[in-house]
């Protein structure tokens, strides 16, 4: 190890972007670049840390996540002997919590390792899986995600760019109190796109009901074929949805309140949820992501991939996430471009068929904007190892 640097960046959302976790309009990020020395000379790897602006979503975000990124997390890692990305999360098991910050720094020192050994991470997150047999796939499907939307007009509008872009499957954020009510909303989708994919993101909205309430609040959405309808309820809350889902025909997913492998597990123990939302940043690495990939794999639980509206330093890590043949309901895996007019990293293109073909070059298989990081900076800094 070289050197760890922390970088800040601020850029601007294509278009703002609104859910229940949290309205923002510049996406406030953490990068980790982790460099290594190497008898042919320094190669580096990135990280992007996927925690949002504000704790909306979770108690993580961003300034938080610099901060003990600052006070602990870096000098836990540089007074640890790693031999790799594997040793990341042993080194920063005294800090508690944290995952997301913790996520940025596997994902930089793997991108870095895997640049100097010429393997892709898709390659590498097949090798660590426990499942027999398991190869990533050349490309996965593609997703958008649509936030709360001020008006029926402008939901169909955004969904319909989206389908003419290439797009097959969307995910709709809804609430009770914000934008088209959730029925309109969906119905309306549902109404002139019969075949697509649909689903429905609450992001928790529903807390404070109990699950007969809430079942009667989302009954409207039945008739729709939704794929899935997530997080209704409040995150701690798995008994409610286990409730839930016996009262609902809808699959439930769950996303938030699912931030380790054993709460997963207890999920699936419980009967919480049919549908598991994965997401890298809420586990704290990757490889704890393959981890859960494996057991829903093994319990034959439908998986997807979440996303944070991250750059393509993370989007990249998770396009090779994906790519493991767990992952059987279409995630949050958009193109370069969603969210941001300019991104930090690319290309991530949307094919014909409505995938995105997994980077086959070594790490992540994109490479960062270096003039642009430097551009959107507004904060780093650099410890040097040793």
């Amino acid at each position: 190890m070289e050197g760890i640097e922390l970088v800040r960046v601020r850029l601007p959302l294509a278009e703002e972007w609104s859910s229940s976790a949290g309205t923002f309009s510049h996406r406030d990020s953490l990068l980790v670049r982790a460099v290594l020395s190497l008898p042919g000379g320094e190669v580096e790897g990135w990280g992007e840390c996927p925690a949002l602006p504000a704790p909306g979503y979770s108690s993580e975000y961003t300034e938080a996540a610099a901060e003990v990124s600052l006070r602990f997390l870096v000098p836990a890692l540089l007074g640890a002997n790693m031999a790799g990305a594997a040793d990341v999360a042993p080194a920063l098991s005294t800090v508690k919590g944290h995952p997301m910050a913790k996520t940025a720094f596997e994902a930089a020192i793997a991108d870095a390792e895997l640049r100097a050994a010429g393997v892709s991470m898709a390659t590498y997150f097949a090798g660590a899986s426990e499942i027999e047999g398991c190869v990533p796939a050349p490309s996965v499907p593609a997703g958008v995600v649509i936030g709360l939307a001020g008006s029926l007009a402008e939901l169909l509008d955004a969904v319909g760019r989206y389908l003419d872009e290439g797009y097959r499957s969307v995910k709709l954020k809804i609430s009770p109190s914000f934008g088209p009510a959730p029925e309109l909303a969906l119905s309306a989708v549902r109404s002139r796109w019969p075949d697509l994919v649909l689903a429905a993101d609450a992001n928790g909205a529903y807390e404070g009901l109990t699950p007969e309430e809430a079942a009667s609040e989302l009954s409207g959405l039945e008739p729709l074929g939704l794929a899935y309808i997530e997080q209704p309820l409040g995150e701690d809350d798995l008994v409610g949805h286990a409730r839930l889902g016996r009262l609902l025909t809808t699959p439930v997913c769950l996303d938030e309140g699912l931030g380790s492998y054993g709460l997963v597990e207890a999920a699936l123990e419980l009967g919480a949820c049919s549908v598991v939302n994965l997401k890298p940043g809420r586990l704290g690495g990757f490889l704890a992501a393959v981890r859960v990939h494996d057991l829903c794999t093994r319990r034959e639980v439908a998986l997807r991939l979440g996303g944070m509206v991250e750059t393509g330093v993370a989007r990249a890590a998770n396009v090779a996430l994906g790519s493991l043949p767990g992952f059987t309901v279409p995630g949050d895996l958009s193109a370069t471009g969603r969210f941001f007019e300019e991104d930090l990293a690319g290309p991530l293109a949307l094919r014909p068929d409505g995938t995105i073909s997994v980077p086959a070059g070594a790490g992540s298989g994109v490479e960062v904007d270096r003039d642009l990081v430097d551009r959107a900076a507004f904060w780093r800094r650099w410890w040097p190892a040793g």
